[in-house]
């Protein structure tokens, strides 16, 4: 580039262009003058030469000009008089008026269309439905509601899931169509805004749905914003008014109380961390307990339901128990709505109570008489022995682990041992501590140790223990996604278990459930992936507010309980029986049995050789490595059960309940 005295010597050309943009930054009107003449610069011309190319153009120069001014302005819409020079400039400013208004038009319905397309996208319309699902927040649990919601729909008639939280609408909508089946998610709508805003809450309405759910989210502020929506619920439903049962979660147990008192008469609220510690704790001694309450728990096969029990009025809760070929029963539910769960056998079901049954769903609870399929001489003598002491061992540390920690004290034997080993301070647990060897509970011990470094993980002596718990820690607590941590963990583990010939059962708790099929774990372990099993626990209480009592009684420390015992204990080993037989010999030690879990089914990829709810009539040949899926009450600790001869090392068995917390 050349320079004169000093100072660069600009082109031309980009001189040119930079008055040319600084006089389209003036104003709109100078914008609209160049349109019009660029217009004129190229229609003008163009209109000219195709009139002196015409052979059919009049011969005249006049004649030739009138032509060229037509086809020009038939291309402007500027009109096409002819005539007087006055007659030109009226028809040219008429065109140019009407152009003006009908861009003017196509500006405000094009600016007014891309509007309200915004305003949708923004999902910020109104939602009017009728006995809708509302679904508040954003958390884990969000793709497994939404997903078990749509699935427990009668195809006939099914309900809208309207789902409002303060996200991206289209990011919403990307992530459930992930999670959803296509032909379920015409039913799925997504509302972006604060659930805490009532004006927002609003758009959904929740006065005419059938359920609210709210769910917490992954902040630290989680619980305080579940109080805020509830707040906000309750100021759009109004006082007094009969509004939707509400299904809330929280964290931590200093929101319970105060959550309940926002949900109202009608409302429900679940601890997520306290039933997340009940799952590990109930999982440890009980291989595949955590392949069981995802069956059951799920929309894919059976659930809970109630039943009319007008059949059975006056007689004895055991004859319910083999007088349903199709579903099996487990407890009943009063005429005063009090709930229970495995009664003794010799409970007179009362005119207008129902029955708490496990089923494919509520028509094929049908009734009659499987006592003909019992066949006595098949059924075990005497139950095997109760367990002793045990000692476990707790890898890692997270907010949930201070409550099991207590859920392990309460339900261990007198006598067990309770190390845990975590990678930061040694932390204390939530109650008060026993003395050590007394009957209260375990010793429990606490030492600190760098569980991330490979050298210490490898040290580790797993010999004296009978099981393991893995936590993983809480998310934000470092770089990594937590369950990578676990993952590395259980790949240690293993390589121990290899370098010892033994297998120890683990529980290991995961967050993600795209992570369950890399967990490198044996099949006397269980895999826990605790935002899963709450979500498909809200869903159950939300489709049926009655069974909140019964999933309270089963994840809590006391009262019954799903567990897993050696099928040895009901039929005796080789011998060819029906399902019918282990109910009745279930019935007669005060157990309900709902299942089994084959051996010979361990290696299959889905079900683990689960199965729930099997027909009476079922017979198979049962081995002493079978175990059988029972609702019992027990006063006994958790342990791990020895494994009968010749079995794979696995361990199992009914962990001892001790006083728990009410509610779920």
């Amino acid at each position: 580039m050349e320079t004169v005295k000093g100072r660069s010597r600009v082109p031309l050309r980009s001189r040119a262009r930079y008055r040319f943009d600084r006089t389209l930054a003036r104003s709109t009107g100078t914008l609209m003058g160049w349109l019009v003449i660029t217009c004129l610069a190229v229609v003008v011309p163009v209109s000219t030469l195709l009139v002196w190319t015409d052979p059919g153009s009049p011969p005249s120069l006049s004649g030739r000009i009138a032509a060229a001014w037509r086809t020009s302005a038939e291309t402007l819409r500027l009109g096409a008089a002819t005539g007087t020079p006055i007659r030109l400039v009226l028809s040219a400013v008429l065109g140019l008026v009407a152009l003006l208004c009908v861009s003017t038009l196509v500006g405000v319905i094009t600016t007014g269309l891309a509007d309200r397309m915004a305003e949708l996208s923004r999902g910020r319309s109104t939602v009017l439905e009728q006995g809708h699902v509302v679904v508040l927040g954003w958390s884990d649990q969000v793709t497994t509601v939404v997903s078990e919601l749509v699935a427990a729909q009668a195809p006939q008639r099914p309900r809208a899931v309207v789902l409002l939280a303060d996200r991206d609408k289209l990011e919403m909508e990307r992530v459930l169509t992930a999670h959803v089946p296509p032909a379920a998610r015409a039913r799925i709508i997504c509302r972006s805004g604060p659930p805490s805003d009532p004006d927002v809450l609003a758009l959904v309405s929740p006065r005419t749905a059938s359920t609210v759910l709210v769910l917490p989210s992954a902040g630290q502020s989680a619980d305080a914003e579940v109080l805020r929506v509830l707040l906000a619920l309750g100021a759009v439903l109004g006082e007094g008014a009969d509004g939707p049962p509400v299904l809330a979660a929280v964290r931590d147990d200093r929101y319970r109380a105060p959550a309940r008192l926002a949900a109202g008469p009608r409302g429900t609220v679940l601890e997520t961390d306290m039933v997340t510690a009940r799952l590990i704790a109930q999982c440890v001694g009980r291989p595949g307990l955590s392949l069981v309450l995802h069956d059951l728990l799920d929309f894919a096969g059976d659930e809970f339901h109630l039943a009319d029990a007008t059949t059975f009025h006056h007689r004895s809760f055991g004859t319910t128990l083999l007088g349903h070929p199709g579903s099996c029963v487990v407890g009943l539910l009063t005429p005063e709505g009090r709930t229970l769960l495995n009664p003794p056998a010799d409970t007179v079901v009362v005119p207008g109570s129902r029955l708490i049954v496990l089923a494919l769903d509520g028509d094929s609870t049908r009734v009659d008489a499987c006592g003909h399929l019992v066949d006595p001489s098949v059924i075990a003598a005497a139950p095997s022995e109760p367990d002793g002491p045990t000692r476990l061992l707790l890898l890692g540390w997270n907010r949930r682990a201070p409550l099991v920690v207590d859920q392990l004290r309460l339900a261990a034997r007198p006598g067990s041992v309770l190390d845990v080993v975590t990678d930061s301070a040694v932390p204390r647990p939530r109650g008060p501590e026993p003395e050590p060897g007394s009957a209260a509970g375990p010793d429990v011990r606490f030492r600190s140790a760098a569980l991330s470094r490979p050298e210490t993980m490898l040290g580790l002596d797993l010999g004296p223990y009978d099981g393991l718990v893995v936590l993983g820690p809480d998310p934000g607590d470092g770089p990594d996604h937590p369950d990578d941590w676990t993952l590395v963990t259980l790949l240690a583990l293993r390589l121990l278990e290899e370098r010892s010939g033994r297998e120890v059962p683990v529980v290991t708790e995961l967050t993600d459930d795209r992570n369950r099929p890399l967990a490198p774990v044996n099949t006397g372990s269980d895999v826990i992936v605790s935002g899963k099993l709450t979500g498909l626990l809200m869903a159950q209480i939300a489709q049926n507010r009655h069974l909140a009592p019964v999933f309270d009684e089963l994840f809590s420390a006391g009262g019954s309980s799903i567990c897993l015992r050696f099928a040895g204990s009901y039929v005796r080993p080789g011998a060819e029986a029906t399902f019918a037989t282990v109910v009745a010999a279930a019935r007669d030690r005060g157990e309900c049995a709902i299942g089994y879990r084959s051996h010979d089914g361990l290696t299959e990829p889905t079900s683990r050789g689960v199965r729930l709810n099997p027909p009476k009539e079922e017979r198979r040949v049962w081995s002493a490595e079978d175990h059988v899926v029972v609702v019992a009450t027990t006063a006994g600790g958790a342990s791990v059960t020895p494994s009968p001869a010749g079995s794979s090392g696995e361990a199992t068995s009914c962990a001892p309940q001790g006083p728990g917390e009410p509610g779920v």
